[in-house]
């Protein structure tokens, strides 16, 4: 079986197709952003914090306990994804309480875990 090539062997380009997507991308400031939160998400602990928090709210002792790791190091992960936007925190006296920004967040960890099952799948 001859093996395929996974480029053109031509150099011919259909321009209205090309000018329908150039239109339609997104900026340059909005792709580094998206880029940005995809390179947050790259780091499974950061990933297993969104899927705790998508199960429920959870103060950062608590979440600590479930990460296996110091709250100093969790308090660490979480700033960083308070800072994308992607979980929010609220005090009650002396607690400080996480939980997913929006539906979004868990939105996007359900299509990520589908995309890998059906991946699987193949």
């Amino acid at each position: 079986m001859k093996k395929q090539k996974d480029t053109c062997e031509t150099r011919l380009t259909d321009s209205s197709a090309v000018e329908h997507v150039v239109e339609r991308l997104s900026g340059e400031r909005e792709l580094a952003g998206m880029a940005e939160m995809f390179k947050a998400l790259a780091e499974p602990t950061r990933i297993k914090i969104i899927e705790a928090l998508s199960l429920r709210e959870l103060c950062v002792c608590d979440l600590s306990v479930v990460l296996g790791m110091s709250q100093s190091a969790t308090s660490h992960q979480l700033r960083l994804l308070r800072h994308l936007g992607l979980v929010r925190f609220r005090k009650a006296g002396k607690v400080c309480y996480y939980s997913l920004d929006d539906d979004h967040v868990s939105e996007l960890l359900s299509a990520v875990r589908e995309h890998n099952l059906h991946k699987r799948e193949k």
